[in-house]
This record gives structure tokens, sequence and C-alpha cells, in this order.
């Protein structure tokens, strides 16, 4: 990874042109692959810096009153927004700035085929694990079902088989784990971090019996092993275990980098044990439940869609069809005695909105939030100041047949390169029951140091276009050949970083707990983003 902005791209725009002077000086041409069509789709961050000019507003043109708003209509937006549907509150409104709900859930559309923007799987909950709105809702949408006493999935929306693989040493390998030969020393480490996590399970109880890691985390024990954990990063505290080897190295930091936006130097060691004990824990190859690499486990529960959790959004969005007001540009939150009072820039009719309500939930970053608010609390000042936010890009690449693919484990549905910065793809036609394959689109990932935002943010899509292929090259060495269109999609502030101290802070802790006219819900309040700790946020946040 680059440590200043968008020094990886132009790095690789350096070395390739003193390639091509090197190639001109030896009398060849150099043979660079054509870019398809380029473009950036999706977030419009332009709406969101408009924050930093609300001097000279012109009068509202419009008076709005509702009995509920809710401000953002992501996962915890539009979970809010149906708790309070659920207690009975009239005219429950909500504001989005985009032109389409669903925060980093997002969906889209390339060559008629659907696809994700951001995430895009959610891993099957148990009907009583801590994840119990969840669960319950996914049972209100048919997700899950009762049947002979248990919950059963139904697995029309389940991850079809093979779901994942790694390219490895010039081979797919099943699974993303990377291989090791038995009785190694990778292979001891691997059992030794299994045990390890095994163990803190086991030590972390809490006294009521509550799990030591559990999804949403503040239904966690907290007591001095995750005391410990929190003071420290997940790498020094690998390095105090003696767990060295680099293929597990690399593999925990992948891990990290996928669902928290950064690895494992920057995030806490309690976030880097909470990644495998909230869940199906750490499975050693070698081990019950190891065959096939880690997460054996996990592969058998999770739901995924060409769309990804766009499917999720479109079902809680539906009952607010016509109380859901996109591209509205929130500029100002003012709590007042009885009432809060917002003002709202529409962006298709270009005029300023004044709403008016007893209560809001601001279902947002908690950096946006502070800016909003005219006079923001302490805790959220000191919240806002405490996190930091991941840049993430993501690619949809249109390709017009199957990739030439190389020996080992077959297509899967997600797909990793060892040792790239990248994280992979996922096939939107994976989930289809097509005969034959053929076009598809491939959804990249990248998790990106928060010090290529600058470069990220700016105009220039063509190099980081470059940047995907370069990394899928090495395991699909035709896809310039194939790839069609490629769109962008730009997430400056992706997700919060679960670094040391952010977890159980005490402002977030007040956030989480506040009542008043104003409310907050929103992943943040985690430290991490993830469906489930989103969505528990907004259901708490419409609790009486």
């Amino acid at each position: 990874m680059s440590s200043s902005p968008g020094v990886g791209v132009r790095r690789r725009n350096l070395l390739a042109a003193g390639g091509a002077a090197a190639a001109v000086a030896a009398g060849c041409t150099p043979a660079a692959p054509a870019l398809p069509p380029v473009a950036w789709v999706g977030a419009r961050h332009e709406r969101g810096h408009r924050l930093r000019s609300t001097a000279a507003l012109p009068p509202p043109a419009v008076q709005r009153r509702a009995g509920v708003l809710v401000v953002g209509a992501g996962i915890a937006g539009l979970a809010a927004a149906r708790g309070f549907e659920q207690r009975g509150v009239p005219d429950v409104q909500l504001l989005e700035l985009e032109d389409s709900a669903g925060g980093n859930s997002r969906g889209h559309t390339l060559a008629g085929m659907r696809c994700p923007l951001g995430a895009h799987y959610l891993p099957v909950p148990d009907d009583d694990g801590p994840a119990r709105e969840v669960a319950a809702w996914l049972h209100e949408i048919g997700l899950l079902q009762r049947k002979h006493g248990r919950s059963v999935a139904d697995e029309r929306h389940l991850c079809h088989s093979p779901q994942e693989r790694l390219f490895i040493d010039g081979a797919w390998a099943e699974g993303l784990l990377p291989p090791v030969d038995p009785g190694s020393t990778a292979a001891a480490q691997m059992q030794r971090f299994a045990q390890a996590v095994a163990e803190l399970r086991r030590k972390g109880r809490g006294a009521r019996g509550e799990p030591a890691f559990a999804l949403p985390a503040h239904r966690s024990a907290w007591g001095p092993v995750q005391a410990e954990l929190e003071r420290t990063t997940f790498a020094l505290w690998l390095d105090a275990q003696g767990l060295g080897d680099e293929r597990l190295r690399w593999y925990l930091d992948y891990c990290c980098r996928d669902d928290y936006g950064a690895g494992s130097a920057t995030v806490s060691a309690w976030a880097g044990v909470h990644y495998f004990a909230s869940r199906h824990g750490f499975h050693a190859p070698g081990s019950e439940g190891g065959a096939g690499g880690e997460g054996a486990a996990e592969r058998e529960g999770v739901f995924t869609w060409p769309e990804g959790n766009a499917w999720l959004v479109q079902r809680l969005a539906a009952p607010f069809a016509d109380r859901l007001h996109t591209g509205r540009t929130v500029l100002r939150v003012t709590e007042g005695r009885h009432d809060v009072q917002l003002l709202a820039w529409d962006e298709a009719a270009q005029r300023l909105e004044a709403w008016t309500a007893p209560q809001v939930v601001l279902a947002l970053p908690l950096f946006i939030t502070a800016r909003l608010l005219e006079s923001p609390p302490p805790a959220l000042r000191a919240a806002a100041k405490g996190l930091g936010y991941a840049p993430w890009l993501v690619a949809n690449l249109q390709l017009d047949k199957p990739l030439l693919d190389r020996a080992g484990a077959p297509p899967a549905w997600d797909n990793v390169v060892y040792g790239s910065r990248g994280l992979g793809y996922v096939d939107a036609m994976h989930q289809g029951l097509r005969p034959v394959a053929g076009a598809t689109v491939l959804t990249a990932y990248h998790a990106l140091p928060r010090s290529e935002r600058p470069a990220l943010l700016t105009d220039e899509e063509r190099p980081w276009a470059e940047r995907v292929l370069a990394e899928l090259a090495p395991a699909h060495p035709d896809i310039h050949r194939r790839v069609q269109r490629i769109e962008l999609m730009r997430w400056g502030h992706a997700m919060a970083i679960p670094a040391p101290g952010v977890q159980r802070h005490p402002a977030l802790q007040a956030l989480r707990a506040a009542r008043g006219r104003v409310r907050y819900a929103h992943a943040d309040l985690a430290g991490c983003s993830v469906f489930e700790e989103a969505f528990t946020a907004g259901c708490e946040a419409a609790l009486p």
C-alpha cells in the first residue's frame, strides 16, 4: 500500500513511462493494452461538500412537518423508520442525500446485469443470537422460516457453491486461507491462532453468560480480556503471541481490510479477534471443519444476491416509497425547546426546504452529524474526533465472455489474489441458474489507505481502472481483452475503523443511549461498518 496520496497510481505511471522510453530506445514499440470506456458512478461527493459553504442561504421555498424525521436512508436509517412505524408513530419521513436509498448497500445495473456498489452479503443469524432484530426481520420477509421447531434459511438466496477461492502459487486453491503443508511451522501457527481464539471466547464470557464476542458488539461481555485486547493493535498482539508466519499474517490482514477497511497494523486486537470469535471461529487446516481452508462453517450460511445487499435495501425501503425524499442535502439541524428544525437543499428542484419535527434521527456518519447540528453535544464532538474512516474503491467490470482460468479450484463467487492490494472480486452471475457461462459483471473491491483519499476524489478515473486490471491480471491474463466497460464507485469515507480505544468509547456509548429529541443511529456507534450493527442501531433509536 502507498503512504501518500495517489503514490501507487503515480508510481505505476512512472514505471510505465520508463518502460516505454526504454522500448523506444531499443527500437521497438511497447504493447500497452487499451482500456475500455471507464466512468465514475454512484455517490456524488460534491453534494456532501455543500456543507462547507452554508453561510448565505436563500429563504426556504417549502415548509414541511413530520411526525418523525429520519436523516439518512442507509441500513440504520431505514431500520429506524421501520421501528417508528411499528410503534405506530404517524408520518415518518426520510431524507437521503443520494438519489437512491441504501448507503453502503446500494446496487447498480451494468449492461442489464445487476451488481453491487458496496456490501454484498449477510451471514445467516441465529434466532436466539445477539442480532435478534435482524433475525426477526429476515423471518418477516421470508428469508428465514420456522420448520419443525427450528429456523431454516431460504436456500434460493444462500450463496451457491463454490463460494471462495484464492489464487496463490500460480493456481487457484479452495477457500481463502492460504494452503500450507501439514506439520509445517505455518500449520502449527494456524492451529495456535485457532486455539487462542477459542480460549479468548471461553475466558471472556460474562458473569451472566454473555458471550465474550457478539454481533452487535455492545451485547458482548466486557472485562479484562476485552480491555487488554482493545489497548493494542492486532498486529502487535500477534507479534506478542509469536504468530509471524507470512501466510497466516497475510490472511488475517486481508480479513481486517475486508471487514474493517484497514489492516492488522491499524485495527485493535479486539477487532481482529472479534472478526472470528463473534461468528464462526477460526478453523485451521486439519481441524474439525477446517477442510478446504478456514470458514467451512461460514460457507453454509451466507445470503447474497447479484446486486448484493441492495436486495435487502429494496425490502426495507418499500414501505416508505412515498415518504423517502432522495436528493436532499441536509445543511443544518437545530434542536429547539419543543421540536427540531432542519434545512435541506432539494438537488432536483434547486431550492431550500425547511422541515420541523418533534423528533429527528440522525442516521449519518458521526463526523457529518457533528457538522450538521448547530449545537453538537460534547459526546458527539468527541466521537467524531476519535473516529477515522477508510476510503474504498468498488469497480464493476463488464465482461463479454468468461475469463481464461488458471489451474486449480473452479470459478467461485468470491475470488481473491494472494498478496494483492485489492480484496478480490465477486461474480454477479454466480447466483444465476443459467446452464452455460457467458457475459457477466465482476465487482472488484479495494479498501484504500486514508492517504489515498485525495487522489480518489479527483476526476482521474483511468489510473484507478488500470490499477484494478493490473491486480487481477496475474490470475486472468486475458482480462484486458474481455472487459468491455468499467464503472467505478468511490467511497471517500466508507467505514469507521475500529482502532484501539474505539470499542466501548464513552462518547459512542452516550450517543447510543441518547433518548431526546435528537437521536443517533449509525454503524459508527459500533466503530465499524457492519450490517448487523447498523440495523440494530436503527432499531434501538426507535425505542420509546
